[in-house]
């Protein structure tokens, strides 16, 4: 008898009786090495549209919070704040409105584009390093993750040589359009939601249709499989829109109507399509749209008949009109622009139509030569819909009116459309163009001879033009030491109302950067920011000042003192009660302080200082 334990099997052994410890399951690092090897074409496209994002943003990654986008820096302004809000959602501050800013009736978040949904899911980088940080890290995570989801799109969907799909990414994730907005319009850049949307309809279409489509599976799944489908599609569906909804609306709207204009062009090129698959197709679609209805029926309420709610647009279609030119003009944020051709757009947040001409040529003749397949006519005549919605209510050609109405006035005045910008429409055209060009280098790829070489080049040659600068910073100053290093506890509590001086306004927000860099722990009078403070109740920007505002506002644009007596001491204690303020502060190095400080002494009497400001306990 053996005097020690019984030994296990020899691993012959064991392999040769089939014993249990034959079943050895992959390590996890060799999981991972073969899911790397089995992905790595698509880790490869995602890493070479992050590294071109981090090159067009690598100027602003330089300092944050030193640095600014120089083409649009209000917007950055109101975008960080919008994101240290939306942030104190982990803390507890969850709301469609806030009381941080415009003291005392507070700004609608809903009404704003306030990107709720990034803010919240970046929350912890804005609470750790700053809403600095989470603004640039989310203007290079818009252009790589755009990039990226429409890539996976066209390599799956498409079933596209991966070298076409990554070009039809880039194109979507890159177009002029994007990164012109990429000039601090978080809410249009956000578009890596939007292939998700378009994958669920395709895949409630395909689930809907009876017969074997092109790229379907070859075996034809049961009924209830197809039902199954239709539901998970719809669900899904719904979450997407529901998600957009929060990041950006005006995005989702475009979307929408882009597919309803290429829906349409199928049903009336494949009538056999549309006769077997409408009916279910549009059941589930309504089942989609009461799912993200339950969710959204009171944000949608909130945001255009709740408290400080906006139901009318604010911007003029006629001066946000792409003009034709535009077309066939190069961006001037693109390594081959010409900056005249800025004339040609309202600002450089907005180049959505400079696609130049060459590209339009080869999109062209791409729709010409795949022929009329039902993708093909429903990209070609969504382009050009999309196309002259763009052109606005008159068409407008190198700045000047021609008297010809554009189609957009045809949808003027509806609601939610005069949320849009017409100019803007033309964000739908490189999905569109990427989706024509996609196609033809697919086709040429698995091609011979001359037709594959022709097609590259000319594709080529229809890109590179587009190729985009990196975007062009400036410093900015830094926000006071009184502020970041805590000492604005020393006259306001935490939520309650801080006076900057000068009060901030939509065309000069920067005092905003203080409830910033405070993770918006103190509300502020007046501010940047849309609501319902125009004539009759209308949509305006910002709010009309108080007395004594203007009066501070005047002196910092001068540099005058003006004449203080008792009425004005009066209006400035009428005005800090009406704001609910607790302190009223100067920045040491704000422009003409010591006019400011003598001015704000005769209207609340002497002041105190700590670091770089003075303060005053009202």
């Amino acid at each position: 008898m053996s005097s020690g334990p019984p030994t296990a099997p020899t691993e012959d052994v064991a392999t040769s009786v089939g014993h249990p410890l034959t079943r050895v399951r992959p390590q996890p690092l060799r999981r991972w090495v073969r899911a790397v090897a089995q992905h790595r074409a698509d880790l490869l496209a995602g890493l070479f549209f992050a590294a071109l994002a981090g090159i067009l943003t690598h100027r602003l990654w330089a300092d944050p919070s030193g640095l600014v986008l120089a083409l649009n820096p209000e917007d950055q302004v109101l975008y960080e704040w919008f994101l240290a809000v939306d942030a104190r959602a982990l803390l507890g501050d969850v709301g469609l409105a806030t009381d941080r800013l415009n003291a005392p009736d507070g700004v609608n978040l809903m009404a704003n584009t306030s990107v709720i949904a990034l803010g919240v899911l970046f929350a912890p980088v804005t609470l750790l390093f700053g809403a600095p940080v989470t603004f640039v890290l989310l203007v290079s995570v818009n252009l790589a993750g755009t990039a990226t989801a429409w890539y996976l799109l066209f390599s799956r969907m498409l079933r596209a040589h991966r070298a076409a799909a990554a070009l039809g990414g880039a194109l979507c994730g890159f177009a002029p359009g994007m990164v012109s907005q990429s000039n601090s319009h978080l809410h249009m850049t956000a578009q890596w939601l939007l292939p998700v949307i378009v994958w669920l309809v395709v895949r409630l279409l395909r689930a809907a249709d009876p017969a074997v489509r092109p790229g379907a599976a070859a075996v034809r799944p049961t009924a209830a499989a197809d039902r199954r489908r239709l539901a998970t599609s719809s669900a899904g569906l719904a979450a997407a829109v529901t998600a957009q909804v929060l990041i950006g609306e005006e995005v989702l709207f475009l979307t929408a109507l882009t597919l309803l204009v290429m829906a349409l062009t199928i049903i009336v090129v494949d009538r056999d399509l549309a006769r077997r698959a409408l009916p279910a197709f549009a059941g589930a679609m309504a089942l989609a749209t009461g799912l993200a209805l339950l969710v959204l029926l009171y944000p949608l309420w909130f945001q255009f008949a709740g408290p400080l709610g906006v139901a009318d647009g604010m911007f003029s279609p006629h001066y946000f009109s792409a003009d034709l030119a535009s077309w066939w003009a190069i961006s001037p944020l693109s390594l081959l622009g010409d900056e005249r051709s800025a004339d040609l757009s309202t600002g450089p947040a907005e180049y959505n139509t400079f696609l130049g001409w060459p590209l339009l040529v080869v999109t062209i003749g791409c729709a010409i030569w795949l022929g009329r397949r039902p993708l093909v006519l429903a990209c070609t005549v969504g382009l050009v819909v999309m196309g002259a919605l763009s052109l606005g209510p008159e068409v407008v050609l190198d700045g000047e009116g021609t008297g010809v109405s554009g189609p957009y006035a045809l949808l003027a005045g509806l609601p939610v459309v005069d949320g849009s910008l017409p100019m803007r429409f033309a964000l739908a055209a490189p999905p569109l163009i990427a989706t024509l060009l996609v196609s033809a280098v697919d086709r040429a790829l698995r091609a011979r001879g001359r037709t594959r070489r022709l097609t590259l080049v000319a594709v080529a040659v229809a890109v590179v033009p587009l190729l985009p600068a990196p975007l062009p910073t400036a410093h900015r100053p830094p926000v006071p030491q009184f502020i970041t290093d805590g000492h604005w506890r020393a006259c306001v509590e935490p939520g309650g109302v801080l006076v900057p001086v000068p009060l901030p306004t939509p065309k000069q927000p920067w005092p905003m950067r203080w409830a910033t860099a405070a993770n918006a722990e103190f509300g502020m009078p007046e501010g940047f920011f849309i609501g319902p403070h125009g004539r009759g109740g209308s949509a305006a920007m910002g709010v009309a000042p108080r007395p004594t505002s203007a009066l501070l506002a005047e002196v910092a644009r001068s540099g005058l003192r003006p004449v203080v007596g008792d009425e004005q001491r009066r209006q400035a204690a009428a005005d800090v009660e009406h704001w609910g303020a607790s302190c009223v502060v100067l920045a040491a190095d704000t422009a003409h302080a010591d006019s400011l400080r003598l001015t704000l002494e005769a209207l609340y009497g002497p002041s105190a200082r700590i670091s770089d400001a003075w303060f005053w306990r009202v």
